[in-house]
């Protein structure tokens, strides 16, 4: 006896073998087979979704839910284009503060601003609580006086504007949050992205000093799993600065790892160990991402996050140890760097099967192009960086850089598999906006950007769903509505196949199941 029947449905199930169906059986959470496999069998409930599209599951390969959760919570201060908004913003939100408290604040950019904050602003209007106020691309930060009294010399900007290694010694003098403050906005980030069809995801970094939330942020996911709070199948990457020297047999090729040596494929269903997250470069935003020429009309071409030599020690040990790498490089100098370190580290000892991933790769010369294909490199993209914040970076990068930007066609032509993410939240998480986007390539200002990098709908749609779960190592279990694969699916009021390129981000998510149950 199935435990569900989906029937009167336009399955679109992503399986070559086929693509499209009418009903689909479930039973113990996963497919058990579709239309004719299944007819006549009994099943304890049917759910007619009167012509409604199914999908598999969307897929987040690259997001930060404790971060998404945390910000929602926290006050903001965009959009500003005067200083003086946010001024008051901050002013507003420390009078309720307790004395000497720290007060977080997010959206912070001071791109959009009518002129540059400082320290000295912030002190002006904080009654001498310590105020952060977080950049909006999670590599850099305003602080005031308070907070930087308590910093390290060589940390301390006396301007307040912190990037990348100093960002990270500020966020550590924090308060810590509690494990409930924690699971709550786990909590909180993962029903917000289910709303908006995904059905499991990559968070892409706990405990490291530039993007985690806590030193105990995976006890805070393993909190709200087991209190069922967590409304989605989720695999955590470790961040690479949480690993410790270890010393151990000569023979076994691991000299860092986490506490009790647990790497990449630990844990199952729900919650699992995934990557691990090396950070080499900065941000577009911050001008901090690693570029071999400046950005335009600047003299800075950002900065890698340690020498290469050492960013290559940390791969190659990475490697050697067993785990599958995710390495943050946006760019090209960056991903230069990563390049060289993986195909070091699979000369050393090879693993074809490792998937390394490279995180954002969001300007790629075409010189690189058949260098990643050739070291079997999955590339992990934000297309709606480019929809949301594509007007600057095109303009930085110039007219020559600028169709290098978070390539689709280029990829794929070249035999490079590409995920789909969002990066959630220093861009929206919307699955479809990005399918949009990987189909359209226009900014919100309507500026072209690569238009020769556009996807079909149906390769954007495999990026969230079967590319993604790949990237994962998830794809026996995930994207695809195949028999024995769990039934993670997502119901749409429309197909992104049938409808204008322009109107796939409004497609109306009208429900989701997670391994056959719809509830959350």
């Amino acid at each position: 006896m199935l435990s569900t029947r989906i029937t009167n449905a336009r399955l679109l199930t992503m399986d070559p073998a086929r693509p499209t169906a009418r009903e689909l059986g479930i039973w113990q959470g996963r497919v058990v087979g579709l239309d004719e496999d299944v007819a006549g069998l009994p099943a304890r409930r049917t759910v007619d979704l009167d012509g409604a599209v199914v999908l598999p599951g969307f897929i987040d390969s690259h997001v930060h839910l404790t971060w998404t959760g945390l910000k929602a919570k926290a006050p903001g201060v965009a959009p500003s284009r005067r200083a003086d908004d946010v001024l008051r913003t901050v002013a507003e939100a420390t009078a309720q503060a307790p004395a000497g408290g720290w007060v977080d604040f997010g959206g912070y950019d001071q791109r959009t601003l009518d002129r540059p904050l400082t320290a000295a602003d912030l002190d002006a209007v904080s009654a001498g609580r310590k105020v952060y106020l977080g950049h909006i691309s999670g590599h850099a930060c305003l602080v005031n006086s308070a907070v930087l009294k308590d910093l390290p010399a060589d940390a301390a900007r006396p301007d307040g504007f912190l990037v990348e290694g100093a960002m990270g010694v500020a966020l550590r003098s924090r308060p810590p949050y509690s494990l409930t403050e924690l699971a709550a906005a786990i909590e909180h980030a993962a029903r917000v992205c289910r709303s908006e069809g995904v059905t499991a995801c990559a968070e892409a970094g706990v405990g490291g000093r530039l993007i985690g939330r806590s030193p105990v942020e995976a006890a805070a996911y393993q909190l709200a799993h087991e209190s069922g709070r967590l409304p989605l199948r989720v695999q955590l990457m470790a961040a690479a600065d949480a690993l410790r020297p270890v010393a151990t047999a000569p023979q076994d090729t691991t000299s860092r790892a986490l506490d009790l040596g647990l790497r990449t494929g630990f844990g199952d269903g729900r919650l699992s160990l995934g990557a691990l997250k090396v950070f080499t470069d900065g941000g577009m935003m911050a001008r901090t991402a690693a570029l071999t020429r400046p950005y335009l009309g600047t003299d800075t071409s950002g900065q890698l996050q340690d020498e290469p030599e050492a960013l290559e020690s940390t791969i190659v040990a990475g490697h050697l140890a067993g785990w599958q790498l995710a390495v943050h490089a946006i760019g090209d100098r960056a991903v230069d760097v990563a390049l060289d370190a993986l195909e070091k580290a699979q000369k050393l000892s090879p693993r074809p099967a490792a998937r390394h991933r490279i995180e954002h790769a969001g300007l790629v010369r075409p010189d690189q192009l058949p260098r990643l294909a050739r070291l079997g490199v999955t590339v992990v993209v934000q297309p709606t960086f480019l929809r949301e914040y594509g007007d600057d970076y095109a303009t930085v990068m110039g007219e020559d850089r600028a169709d290098w930007l978070y390539r689709g066609r280029g990829f794929l032509e070249h035999g490079v598999r590409v995920a789909g993410s969002s990066d959630r939240p220093v861009a929206d998480g919307a699955p479809l906006r990005a399918i949009q986007f990987m189909v359209e390539r226009t900014s919100h200002s309507g500026r072209a950007i690569g238009p020769g990098e556009a996807l079909t709908v149906t390769e954007a749609l495999h990026a969230y769903t079967t590319e993604a779960a790949r990237a994962c190592h998830w794809e026996k279990d995930a994207g695809s509505l195949s028999p024995g694969k769990r039934a993670d699916l997502v119901v749409l009021g429309d197909d992104p196949h049938r409808v204008e390129a322009s109107r796939i981000g409004d497609i109306e998510v009208v429900g989701t199941f997670l391994e056959g149950d719809e509830t959350y």
